[in-house]
């Protein structure tokens, strides 16, 4: 028989709306023992069933639950159920988009609470980032090996959050042969992801649409790309007719991998400029230049990781973006974004709205944009939608 975490009274209410996370202060009392990573019921103060979980002493959030269902055991049967269901909407997903690569897992969204899983045409890259995803991992290797047999299995665990949960960062192979490197495709661009350094799970998978998206406006358009990472806007832009991108990037390592993704793509060398060092100090200079370009794209990483944050995370957007409209030509286009699920989609709006009024410029949205569909948003966990971006045009 599992634990039994007892509720506070009053504070079944989210999880009567099948939100998945219990917080420490919701918690009166835990009746039996349990470790980290253990499976436990929950129940309201009255006794009443809410729902199963893995307790997670160390983290805030003190239980994450697994499932709604009373009658469900967590087992091998039931990672499997939940992978299979995520992978039949991936394999969908994955023809519209002409993709060999998708979130095959999206954790919470899944119903399967801090497991990540990318696949990489034939490598699955995990993120085990809860006690409960972690005490589980021979359990989600056993699915994905009955799911996809002919497919490699790494690990890359190596996440801060995971402290929050009392764990170290863990980078390992856990079935098959791992590659340095593997080649996706997405809309007929070729990408090349180092699925042991690269960010993330080796790749930004979830800008999927939003790439395609600048493809779209780029014709014959001088672009600036800013944080480009590895360059694969620059390729869609490309791709859509741009007549040359300037890559903008503090890291050399990515911008030598974006030349290599120009030249495997069959651009030429010249119609992309790679330039390493700070994006605010860039933009700077080109300010001070008065030096502007037809379209604008702004992916910085993620400025807000709390709370606590958001105040100066929302400067930093402020200052990126006034400098990034003032290099955008009249009548251009800027394509911004943030990663930050803390920063809501209102909030982001306004401060765009307020980096235009700095900037003295008029500035229209054409487009909401929003992570590519196979990191969908369950909506019981609105947490999931955290990639929020804009087209605008600026005049």
């Amino acid at each position: 028989m599992p634990a039994t975490v007892i509720l506070q009274e009053g504070r079944e209410k989210s999880l009567k709306r099948h939100h998945p996370w219990v917080f420490d202060g919701a918690v009166a009392n835990v009746k039996g023992r349990c470790r980290s990573g253990d499976t436990v019921d929950v129940v309201a103060a009255d006794g009443s069933w809410l729902g199963r979980g893995a307790y997670s002493p160390a983290s805030q959030i003190r239980v994450r639950i697994w499932t709604f269902d009373q009658q469900e055991v967590i087992d091998n049967a039931f990672f499997l159920r939940r992978i299979e269901q995520a992978w039949q909407l991936r394999q969908r997903l994955m023809q519209q988009a002409n993709t060999n690569a998708c979130r095959l897992v999206a954790a919470e969204s899944d119903g399967l609470p801090g497991v990540t899983i990318d696949l990489y045409n034939n490598l699955a890259v995990l993120q085990l980032l809860s006690a409960g995803a972690d005490k589980h991992r021979s359990k989600i290797v056993w699915a994905l090996q009955k799911l996809l047999p002919d497919v490699a299995i790494f690990e890359r665990s190596d996440v801060d959050v995971r402290s929050k949960e009392g764990l170290e960062p863990l980078i390992q192979p856990l079935h098959g042969d791992i590659p340095d490197e593997v080649e996706i495709v997405e809309h007929g661009v070729k990408i090349l992801v180092n699925p042991h350094t690269g960010h993330k799970t080796g790749f930004y998978l979830d800008q999927r649409e939003n790439r395609l998206a600048a493809s779209r406006y780029a014709q014959q358009a001088s672009v600036l790309n800013c944080f480009s990472y590895t360059g694969t806007f620059a390729c869609y832009a490309l791709n859509g007719g741009a007549s040359h991108v300037t890559n903008v990037d503090v890291s050399q390592p990515a911008l030598d991998m974006a030349s290599r993704h120009i030249e495997l793509n069959g651009f030429a060398a010249e119609q992309c400029s790679q330039v390493k060092g700070d994006v605010f100090e860039v933009l700077r200079n080109y300010h001070s230049k008065q030096q502007q370009f037809d379209m604008v794209i702004l992916d910085p990483p993620k400025f807000v990781d709390s709370k606590a944050s958001l105040k100066r995370a929302c400067r930093g957007y402020k200052d990126i973006n006034m400098y990034g409209i003032h290099a955008v030509k009249p009548g251009g286009i800027l394509l911004t974004f943030s990663c930050s699920g803390l920063m809501e989609q209102s909030l982001f709006q306004k401060i765009v709205a307020d980096a235009a009024l700095d900037a003295g410029r008029r500035v229209q949205i054409l487009e909401h944009l929003s992570q590519a569909p196979d990191h969908p948003v369950g909506l019981n966990y609105p947490e999931g939608y955290y990639l929020k971006g804009l087209v605008c045009v600026v005049l």
